[in-house]
This record gives structure tokens, sequence and C-alpha cells, in this order.
């Protein structure tokens, strides 16, 4: 069974305190649900290493803006530190994007991509899509789709073509502004959540 994460992730105790935001954006840049959760306490924070490089993901004060572009297989969360600094871009590959009562959600379809604001890219959980596909976790045609979307993205990165690592402070600018009642930009935006 594939992991189902929403915008939210209500169900994340490491995260004791927070604020959460959405809205949908219909633009020529990028289509569909942005999302907003801004960690305003952590019970601990949360550390990630990427070969020699360490980057920690989670502390009071963070903040991850998540992209779920409409008709795509994949979501964007871009990590942005307490001073709204970007820490990494993560990328989930995903089978399917949906709404439920009002969230935006994403089935997992385990790989993953990861961007340093230096420039480094790392593609990871390549074992574990080849542990759902033998463990009939997934179908063959689950397997070919993450594969060629990891693919492909990663071609988009490698040239510079891929908009939304570009697009990302000011979509989180954007939501910032709504939360507060700004009007920065003129879109289709639904309200606060949690």
């Amino acid at each position: 069974m594939l992991k189902r994460r929403d915008g939210r992730r209500g169900g994340w105790k490491r995260v004791s305190e927070r604020s959460y935001w959405q809205c949908w954006l219909d633009s020529q840049e990028f289509t569909g649900h942005l999302t907003l959760l801004e960690m305003v306490k952590v019970t601990e924070k949360l550390t990630v290493r990427y070969e020699k490089e360490e980057v920690c993901i989670v502390s009071d004060g963070f903040s991850w803006l998540q992209h779920f572009p409409k008709d795509q297989y994949y979501t964007v969360t871009t990590m942005m530190d307490d001073k709204g600094e970007i820490i990494q871009w993560y990328i989930d590959i995903c089978y399917e994007i949906g709404i439920e009562e009002g969230i935006p959600w994403m089935d997992d379809l385990f790989l993953d991509i990861v961007i340093l604001p230096a420039g480094n890219v790392y593609l990871l959980d390549e074992d574990e899509l080849e542990d759902a596909l033998k463990s009939f976790i997934i179908t063959e045609e689950m397997y070919t789709l993450a594969k060629r979307q990891a693919s492909e993205l990663m071609d988009l990165i490698h040239a510079g073509k891929f908009p939304l690592l570009n697009l990302a402070k000011k979509h989180a600018e954007f939501v910032k502004g709504r939360k507060n009642g700004g009007d920065k930009l003129n879109y289709d935006v639904r309200g606060r959540h949690g």
C-alpha cells in the first residue's frame, strides 16, 4: 500500500505547535495547490545526511511550502529556515494527487529528489522502489511511471529548466501574504485551515 501524505502533516508529533495555510493558484507559471506549514515549536530538531552534508530540515520557526501541481506525478516541498532562507527542495514522485475534505494529498511512489541551494542533486530511495515492485506493493506500470517521472525531472533540474525552484520564494511570499490578509497577486485562494 502506498503512503498517503497531505499538506498538513497532521499526524507528525515532532511538530508540537504549528500554523497551516493553503491556497489554489492558477497562473501561467503554476496551477495547483500550495500549502504552507509553519513549525512554531518542535519537540526535537531533524537533521538529514546526504553523502558528507548534514542538513537540518526541522526546527523551531522553520516552514515547508509544498506545491501540489495539477495533473502531474510529483510534489515539491521547499524547506526554509526560521529566516525564510531555503534549506532544500524535496521532490516526491507520486502516483496520484487529490483532495480530501479540502486538503491536498499525494500517494508517494518512493522515489525522491533532493536539491540543495549549492546545486547538489540527489536521487533517493531507488532501492525502496525496487523492493516495492518485488513485494507487489506497486505494479510494473507504477514502477515505470516513477522511473520515467524521476528521469524527466532530473533532466530538467540539471538543465536549469525546472521552474518551481525559482518560484518557491515568490510562492511562499504569496501564501504568507494571503494568510496575513494581503492581496499581493490576483489568484483564486482558499482560506486558512488548522
